[in-house]
């Protein structure tokens, strides 16, 4: 069912950031259960994960509230403040990562899709990489599925449309493999394969 409360996003850095913590992770779970991820996740490991987000100065929360709720979030950081195994893809290759910005994954609740979020989410990380500045490209990661998995819903729309749209890449040669536990699977291995974009100066 759709919302009718109209959504506010913003982007927030520093102390403004890290109060939400626990509003971003819990939406992580809640979104990431459904396919593609199938995440059986939960806030220790969320509060680990989001811990480089936290400790970077120079992050950002786009945060899509409703009705003053976290209804949706959108992460991102320099890919050198990052965890090790976010960065080690791109070593000895182009791009350098210090030249690079990582997108962390957007999320969504489902009653609010469809109002534009997506791309606002875009808008706001690659403004803040902007002003920052010192960074020629965005990144981020995306999980790779067969479509055949039988887990796979038959109504499924991915992103790629909107990826693609807005400039992005996909780079098979650029990938890694990340571990989570998935429901009545437990703990296992996931390959996921990076998706770039030249990032424009301000004007």
């Amino acid at each position: 069912m759709r919302e009718d409360s109209p959504l506010t996003i913003r982007s927030l850095t520093g102390s403004d950031a890290r109060r939400h913590l626990d509003d971003v992770a819990a939406l992580r779970i809640e979104v990431f259960r459904d396919w593609p991820y199938l995440y059986a996740g939960d806030m220790d490991y969320e509060r680990d994960y989001l811990a480089a987000y936290a400790a970077s100065p120079r992050s950002v929360f786009v945060l899509a509230f409703a009705g003053g709720r976290v209804v949706g979030a959108s992460t991102g950081l320099p890919l050198v403040d990052d965890a090790p195994a976010f960065r080690a893809p791109f070593a000895g290759r182009d791009p350098d990562p210090a030249q690079v910005f990582y997108f962390g994954e957007s999320v969504l609740l489902p009653a609010y899709r469809g109002q534009g979020a997506g791309h606002a989410f875009f808008d706001h990380r690659e403004a803040h990489a902007r002003r920052l500045g010192g960074f020629g490209w965005t990144a981020f990661a995306a999980i790779d599925r067969d479509p055949r998995d039988p887990r796979r819903p038959g109504d499924h729309r991915g992103h790629e449309a909107l990826w693609r749209g807005r400039g992005y890449t996909r780079q098979p040669g650029l990938s890694m493999q990340l571990d989570w536990a998935e429901p009545g699977v437990g703990e296992c291995s996931h390959a996921l394969t990076f998706w770039t974009r030249p990032l424009e100066s301000a004007a």
